[in-house]
């Protein structure tokens, strides 16, 4: 008896979805969500390419050394791309926690989902 609650909860559950998928709200959430994440992938793709970039054209650029050292200005540049991409990780995964999430939680409570 308990696994036909439980299944007719989850059908209640799978009627509701489609509304929540049409509701502008949800919509509107989903656009903001996939805009943050395409923008934050342009950042990184950009800084990605433009070390990539340098590196093909400008390789002078990154050879130089760092006073009187044997270290190259390209070893804190590289560092510096894979700090961006931890660094934008990070962002959304805050944004999303803080705003995504809790918006996408109201709208499941309010639906029943």
């Amino acid at each position: 008896m308990a696994d036909n609650n439980a299944d007719a909860a989850h059908a209640d559950s799978a009627a509701e979805a489609p509304q929540l998928a049409s509701d502008d709200r949800y919509v509107a959430l989903v656009q903001r969500r996939t805009r943050f994440g395409w923008i934050l992938s342009a950042v990184m793709l950009a800084i990605y390419l433009g070390y990539i970039l340098v590196i093909a054209f400008r390789r002078d650029i990154l050879a130089q050394t760092l006073g009187d050292g044997v270290t190259t200005v390209g070893i804190p540049v590289g560092l510096g791309v894979i700090l961006s991409g931890i660094a934008l990780t990070a962002i959304y995964v805050v944004r999303a926690n803080r705003v995504f999430d809790v918006e996408m939680d109201a709208l499941r409570r309010e639906y029943g989902v």
